[in-house]
């Protein structure tokens, strides 16, 4: 079983590099955010729970996200292992989300950060939010603001994976078959 968590600053190409891993090594892909529309949308318990605390502008706690993620992977009980995409984001959560796969004789296999230029980055986003419709891709101080929240709250966790020798670092800069055959070759080895 290959359970990897990716990493990097908006723009890295998650998701787009988290589908094709999907495909080649026959694994789920959990994206936060996706759960977090489809709980809120269908107004499942644990969507509604989110929502209030959206509505009152606070952040939503980590269990509730914990909650979502530990249901999702319930929901597969025959996976060949998981992407994490957006989750961790703090040192509290990947805690948690180690205590939570220990239950189910799993653990993170590796944790992947796609590394790029925030110039770089910032370009990919402006381009990306003419069509994206997202309003956080368009106007380049909110991306800047995002890569500094990834700086304080997420880049720490780097050394978390790093004391447990499970922390990888990938440049993301290339045509997205070069990051993918960059990842792959790198997935491979650690079997």
């Amino acid at each position: 079983m290959i359970n990897l968590v990716l990493f990097g600053k908006p723009g890295a190409g998650k998701g787009t590099q988290a589908a094709f891993l999907k495909k080649t090594f026959n694994l789920v892909h959990i994206s936060t955010g996706d759960l977090f529309r489809y709980n809120i949308k269908n107004q499942t318990k644990l969507g509604k729970l989110a929502q209030s605390y959206m509505n009152n502008g606070d952040l939503v706690p980590d269990q509730v996200t914990i909650d979502m993620l530990e249901a999702e992977v319930d929901q597969n009980p025959n996976a060949e292992g998981f992407i994490f995409d957006g989750f961790p984001r703090t040192k509290a959560q990947a805690e948690a989300l180690d205590i939570f796969l220990k239950t189910k004789n799993m653990s993170i296999t590796a944790t992947i950060a796609l590394e790029a230029d925030n110039d770089i980055l910032v370009e990919r986003l402006l381009e990306r939010g003419q069509s994206s419709g997202r309003i956080d891709d368009k106007n380049e101080i909110k991306i800047r603001n995002r890569f500094d929240e990834y700086n304080i709250k997420t880049a720490p966790l780097c050394i978390y994976y790093q004391i447990q020798e499970k922390f990888h670092s990938v440049n993301g800069i290339g045509t997205i078959q070069e990051i993918t055959t960059r990842l792959t070759k790198l997935i491979e080895s650690l079997n």
